[in-house]
């Protein structure tokens, strides 16, 4: 059979590799766990010399992730404990509110086992945005049941607060802040709307985020109106000391009076402030860019280079091991396991001039100092120079997502469309031209739809009429002499292997030998290939890609030291200024940006729809339209602080 694909390790040479494929709604920790074990196993029955070697393992980023988001998850716990219980003051007290806490997380665990989230990133970041807000319906509760309790004791000198009366004020302290808390929690967890109306890929992203966290605030929302009242009549007992024998909450208004004061007394001075540091975020927000992602360190790496077409396997082999040889030369990099073309699966229709190579790294314990994810990719983008060979370094797991949705490699694609192959390819290549041009693009490759060779066999019908050969008899003898035919079958224990039977390659290399295969007719007359048929070889598309239907061109274009939307943008302007486009062709972007382009169409609607959901909530809690306005008026002015920080950061 033809070879359609390669793989090597290391830069030593070739080796055989196997792909283990999780089946959709799986635990992956789990899954490779087993793999690992039945690994051990099959190691043990191996012949002397074979090792099993894995060359990518995805347990250990998420063992790290989830990991890290526990450790952060327990942090943010004992923070918001020792929050409430400096600020309260009152250790019973403060236990209310916390216990709050775990049953709300709890709760969301529940809900998301019975839905099928797994813990990974995004659903306990989701946990993770919640804590925060999910104890400040607890405390306000606490903070009113306080002073309620602090009013009764100067009301009633010398008495104790319990019983019935206990209960009645701590029961009218919860009926006067119940509803505004649950309203409150309720808008807190409307502002993930906008999430959940996410398509696509972007919305199987985020959506365990926006669930998780929903789940948590509702949990919160409810448990602040059910169980803390309750919670608060049992704990909430004996002398509640005055918020101003607290030193810390003494010293917080020592420094807030003042400063009320001041702005109350200049209001149209703290009116044009605020109003000035709105109109700063203009300047940060020109620059701002954009991104679909943040950059995550996979802890790997994907060198995803493409070569032209018309590559040979022994070429394609020859360049996969100098590529993977120059990448082991970076001492950060553990392992090297390069593959060129496509797997014997139908899954990976990968040409052989296409090359992916995956990088383990080594812990970041064994790195140079200073060393960062930026400077490796850095460092092998200089080491891997090869001609031919347009480099692309991605992470992994980001890689197959991106291919996965769109086909594209690379964070920005171009597809090109059109009726004629020559004119896609020109314009494609004319695309690579402007795009390299456009800051921020560290390489740009477009795929090359003419430069296949193909061996063209054109059966002359009459003269092989007149040796008494049918076409079929004709197309039989090439099949048979040039592909090969099996003739029989050979048995070796369990394993069936079959026999092949051509003609010697040097009988066939080139297509004057081929014109000079021997042929025997039915007369038993002995004649050549050529006297028969027309041997050349001629150009073609190496392969063939469709787009709504119509052939398309693609072109990838890696973005390093840039956001995405602004380079997108400039290669826009870029392609629509100096690239002429001939009748019936078109250009879309694609890879990440699709995603980006989408996301914010959607949100534009979306983000004023909620804004308006929020403000009948608040119209209903306070039941005036001047105090819901003034509430939503202060919206810009709280964004000024975010949009600082993320230009800043």
């Amino acid at each position: 059979e033809m070879r359609r694909g390669i793989a090597e390790l290391d830069g030593e040479g070739e080796v055989t590799g196997g792909i283990v494929i999780l089946r959709s709604g799986k635990n992956a920790q789990q899954t490779i766990h087993a793999v690992k074990a039945r690994l051990a196993e099959l190691q043990r029955s191996l012949p002397q010399g074979v090792e099993l070697v894995t060359t990518y393992d995805r347990s250990a980023l998420i063992g790290r992730a989830i990991e890290n988001l526990s450790h952060k998850l327990l942090e943010e716990f004992v923070v918001v404990a020792l929050v409430c219980l400096l600020f309260l003051w009152h250790l019973r007290s403060s236990a209310v509110a916390i216990i709050a806490l775990p049953l709300g997380v709890t709760s969301a665990f529940l809900v998301m086992r019975w839905q099928g989230i797994n813990a990974n990133i995004m659903s306990l970041g989701g946990i993770a945005i919640a804590v925060g807000a999910m104890v400040d319906a607890a405390v306000v509760m606490i903070e009113n049941a306080h002073k309620r309790i602090e009013a009764w004791q100067h009301a009633h000198p010398g008495e104790r607060l319990a019983g019935t009366a206990h209960r009645e004020v701590i029961t009218e302290a919860a009926v006067e802040v119940g509803p505004a808390l649950f309203f409150s929690l309720l808008i807190i967890t409307l502002s993930f709307v906008p999430v959940f109306t996410l398509e696509a890929q972007e919305g199987r992203l985020f959506g365990p985020l926006a669930y998780t966290k929903t789940y948590a605030m509702a949990a919160a929302a409810a448990l602040s109106v059910t169980l803390v009242p309750v919670l608060m009549v049992a704990w909430i007992r004996g002398r509640i000391p005055d918020e101003r024998r607290n030193p810390i909450t003494r010293a917080l208004i020592a420094v807030y009076r003042p400063l009320l004061d001041a702005v109350l007394t200049r209001p149209k001075t703290t009116l044009a402030l605020a109003v000035l540091a709105l109109a700063t975020t203009a300047w940060p927000l020109a620059r701002l860019g954009g991104e679909f992602l943040p950059a995550l360190d996979e802890g790997d790496l994907l060198y995803m280079p493409s070569a032209l077409p018309g590559l040979s396997a022994q070429k394609a082999a020859e360049l996969l091991q100098q590529s993977d040889r120059l990448i082991k030369t970076v001492p950060e990099v553990a392992r090297a396991f390069g593959k060129a073309g496509r797997a014997d699966t139908a899954t990976d229709p990968a040409p052989l001039e296409m090359f992916e190579t995956t990088i383990q790294l080594e812990p970041q314990a064994r790195w140079r100092p200073g060393m960062t994810p930026e400077k490796i990719v850095e460092e092998l983008d200089r080491a891997v120079r090869i001609p031919g060979l347009a480099n692309i370094w991605v992470p992994p797991i980001r890689n197959r997502i991106d291919m996965l949705a769109t086909g594209i490699k690379s964070p920005i694609g171009v597809k090109v469309t059109g009726g004629d192959l020559a004119a896609i390819d020109r314009v494609a290549l004319a695309i690579e031209h402007v795009a390299k041009g456009v800051p921020g693009v560290s390489s740009a490759l477009a795929e090359r739809l003419t430069g296949g060779r193909y061996l063209d066999i054109d059966i002359d019908r009459a003269a092989a009429a007149r040796h008494g050969l049918a076409i079929a008899d004709v197309q039989e003898i090439v099949a048979g002499a040039i592909g090969g035919e099996n003739v029989a079958e050979t048995i070796e224990g369990r394993a069936r292997f079959p026999i092949n039977l051509r003609y010697p390659r040097e009988w066939r290399d080139t297509p004057e030998r081929l014109a000079a295969l021997p042929i025997v007719t039915a007369t038993g007359q002995q004649i050549t290939l050529g006297t028969v048929a027309r041997i050349g070889v001629s150009d073609g598309p190496p392969m063939l890609k469709s787009e709504n239907a119509r052939p398309s061109g693609w072109v990838y274009v890696d973005v390093r030291g840039r956001d995405l939307a602004s380079v997108a943008e400039d290669l826009r302007a870029a392609v629509l200024r100096e690239v002429q486009f001939e009748p019936g062709m078109s250009a879309a972007f694609s890879g990440q940006f699709e995603y980006l382009e989408r996301a914010n169409a959607r949100l534009k609607i979306v983000v004023p729809a909620t804004l308006l959901i929020i403000f009948v909530l608040l119209y209903l809690t306070f039941e005036r339209v001047d105090e819901a306005l003034l509430i939503m008026a202060t919206l810009p002015f709280a964004l000024t602080g975010g949009v600082w920080f993320l230009y800043v950061m």
